[in-house]
């Protein structure tokens, strides 16, 4: 194990950090309860999470802020601190956006995505003493204070990287779930009625049908956002709501209605053939 490796497994096992972070995370749920509140910090409209893109920004304005510092010389001066104001400027939507994200988490992810936080709002603490120092004429302070601060941005970022690749948070649940392409029986019709709802094997999926008076709506039976099973969440007014976190889903075609989901559920065509209900896999 690497010794980042080894930082990152400590964090994990730290449970000190459980409270603060429950805490944490019940405040930033209630803020963000509004649903268009939740869709936009989400990335709903996007197709994918926002938090990821926004980071570009301020990464990328405080990494070059610093390569001006360091070789730019008297003339890039002005250049250097307006980056480090647009850094600072994009840092605040950059950690609503995060904040959304973390507070579905739980257990480990939601360990490192709090230091995760705090190590990133030092990197903020650190380009604002650094912007006060320029304004003031203090070249070196804002120069050494702005470094400091890219430092502490990098592990920051390296947290963020394990909570992507090493911890999947916020990835598409459904990426790898392909149904049958072929019509595949499901369920006999009569054990579907009217208003009722039930998870099915499709294939190597589960797919979850509701009957809607003549219609029979399917849709895959795991939430995008983080896994949950749409089975177990409420079904009104044509739509899912999941129990985890309350990503919203249109049945008649997957398409998200509220966030944290991003990404459609996969839709499935039905129809009734000889007394049994089947689906396939609806292709765009």
């Amino acid at each position: 194990m690497n010794p980042m490796d080894s930082v990152v497994a400590a964090i994990e096992r730290f449970d000190g950090l459980d409270g603060p972070a429950s805490a944490l995370a019940g405040l930033v749920g209630k803020a963000v309860q509004p649903r268009a509140v939740r869709n936009l910090l989400s990335g709903t409209v996007l197709g994918h999470p926002l938090h990821p893109l926004l980071t570009d920004i301020p990464i990328g304005a405080w990494t070059m802020a610093s390569l001006l510092d360091t070789v730019g010389g008297r003339e890039m001066e002005p250049a250097a601190d307006l980056l480090v104001t647009v850094g600072i400027a994009a840092a605040v939507p950059t950690a609503a956006a995060g904040l959304n994200d973390w507070s579905d988490t739980a257990g480990k992810p939601r360990r490192v995505g709090l230091v995760h936080a705090a190590v990133n709002t030092v990197a903020l603490g650190l380009y604002a003493c650094s912007s006060a120092a320029r304004f003031r004429g203090n070249r070196g302070a804002g120069t050494a204070l702005g470094l400091a601060g890219l430092g502490v941005l990098t592990f920051g970022g390296f947290l963020g990287g394990h909570l992507s690749f090493a911890n999947a948070v916020n990835v598409n649940r459904t990426a790898d779930r392909n149904g049958p392409s072929k019509w595949t029986p499901v369920l006999d019709d009569a054990e579907l009625p009217e208003g009722g709802s039930r998870k099915v094997e499709a294939g190597k999926v589960t797919v979850l049908l509701c009957r809607t008076g003549a219609a029979i709506l399917a849709v895959d039976s795991v939430c995008s956002h983080a896994g949950g099973p749409l089975e177990k969440g409420t079904v009104d007014n044509g739509c899912v709501v999941c129990p985890w976190h309350g990503s919203t889903f249109r049945l008649a075609d997957g398409t998200v209605v509220r966030g944290p989901a991003t990404r459609p559920q996969p839709a499935y065509d039905t129809r009734i053939n000889e007394g049994r209900i089947e689906v396939r896999r609806r292709t765009a």
